[in-house]
């Protein structure tokens, strides 16, 4: 909010922006001029750009303005700035994939989203702060709740955005938790919709079964908007399927006709989750009720879910980065070196059966799913971590990325520190939009929790 009381076009959701350019009563111009604002405030303290050219900005916005003054048909994210973690391509643009090895590159091609983003009228704000090569290798970004506490990563310089209202969404990519646990961090919704349904085609392969596109936003109809654009098939992209296009803003925006029902489950790993994290769920469940609310347990087979995956990543990173590796070890941070190390030593056997895994775990969601809309679950052990060495810990997170269904992390709890908590849902695969109604049918309810 602007310091005379005023509200800024930053301050509002990316459904009541949508709606305020659609209707002409918000220019592209004033919009991106207010974002630009905004960063050049924040930008030093929280670090959330490696790149941003607000000659460009205005540029896209102008162009955008004068094509809506013609009365043609506008698209759907038409004025929307829309920010990039840093290793989705962009033509004639740096991508540098948070690595001094690709310091300079710039792609002559645009990535599938992002040739989406532009025909939907969005507005290319900039590309954001990854860590290295999207691994575990803490970024320069802060948190902006709190500058010595972690945002999480790897995509913490699109959830950072978001959050300080530099942009009023972002994109970023989800191997382990790199999109659910730095909106749970920065206390904005993260989107990492069913394997498959966004194509991959131009952004850095780290673990060609793992790597799954994903969206940030204030809120679940945020989210829905922004993936809406970006669900599709590419042939260039295996894991894509053709399939009717999704209605997934419409179907978050509806009420659902019966109130939602959950599973809470502990998932593996549950006693590392802090005292606050259990309270919160334990006091969601006494508010929800018995009947909508109910504890199942995961099949005694998920305890190994957490190997499996990593097996899985670190074998594919250390075929995909082969040319990072080659580099030389002084390139590399120790961390990264370590998981390459492990991957390059795992036997064909072994990645071969975690391979086999995926399908059979989740098969044994089958039965939570029959009982349930969806799995409410903690986003990650407590609040940010007051530490800038660490991005944090996905042990709640890879499970779900392992079984590729979607998973949606809303800002719902505050620690006692202050920092926001998110809780995550997790629902079938193909089931994206019902979850995300039911993401915001939850934190509609519990709006006055977390105020």
């Amino acid at each position: 909010m602007a310091t005379d009381g005023r509200i800024r076009p930053s301050d509002l959701s990316a459904v009541a922006l949508r709606d305020r350019l659609a209707a002409g009563s918000l220019k592209a111009v004033d919009l991106a001029r207010d974002c630009l604002a905004r960063t050049k405030a924040l930008e030093p303290e929280i670090g959330a750009f490696v790149w941003l050219d607000p000659d460009f900005v205005m540029h896209q916005a102008e162009a955008l303005d004068r094509h809506r003054a013609t009365g043609r048909p506008i698209g759907r994210l038409h004025g929307l700035p829309v920010a990039l973690k840093d290793i989705i391509d962009t033509a004639r643009i740096p991508t540098e994939n948070g690595t001094g090895i690709d310091k300079g590159r710039v792609p002559e091609k645009d990535a599938f989203v992002v040739e989406r983003l532009k025909a939907e009228g969005a507005v290319i704000m900039g590309k954001t702060v990854t860590t290295e090569l999207a691994y575990m290798n803490p970024p320069a970004t802060r948190n902006p709740h709190r500058t010595n506490h972690t945002p999480g990563g790897s995509s913490s310089g699109s959830a950072a955005a978001v959050a300080a209202g530099m942009v009023p969404l972002a994109i970023g990519t989800q191997t382990g938790g790199s999109v659910i646990r730095p909106a749970a961090f920065c206390g904005v919704t993260g989107f990492k919709p069913t394997f498959g349904a966004i194509p991959r085609t131009g952004v850095l392969r780290q673990s060609q079964t793992l790597d799954t596109v994903g969206v940030f936003g204030r809120e679940p109809r945020d989210a829905a908007l922004l993936a809406e654009v970006l669900f599709g098939h590419d042939e260039a992209d295996p894991a894509t399927a053709p399939a009717p296009h999704p209605q997934l803003f419409v179907t978050a925006s509806e009420a659902p006709p019966l109130p939602p029902v959950f599973a809470l489950v502990k998932p593996p790993g549950w006693d590392t989750a802090d005292a606050e994290t259990r309270e919160a769920f334990e006091e969601l469940a006494t508010a929800l009720g018995e009947a909508q609310c109910f504890e199942l347990p995961l099949p005694a087979p998920f305890a190994d879910a957490g190997d499996l995956r990593r097996r899985i990543n670190f074998a594919e990173m250390a075929r995909n980065y082969h040319r990072f590796a080659k580099a030389g070890p002084d390139h590399l941070s120790p961390v990264l070196r370590e998981a390459l190390q492990e991957g390059s030593s795992t036997l064909a056997k072994d990645y071969l059966a975690a391979l086999d895994w995926r399908e059979v775990l989740y098969a044994g969601l089958a039965e939570i799913f029959s009982h349930a809309d969806a799995i409410l679950t903690p986003a990650a052990p407590g609040p940010a971590p007051a530490d800038l060495t660490t991005t944090g810990d996905p042990i709640f997170n890879g499970l779900w990325t392992f079984t590729g269904t979607p998973a949606v992390t809303v800002p719902v709890f505050t620690a006692g520190n202050g920092m926001p908590m998110g809780a995550q849902l997790v629902g079938p695969r193909g089931s994206d939009g019902r979850l995300l109604r039911t993401a915001a049918w939850l934190m509609d309810r519990l709006d006055p929790v977390a105020d």
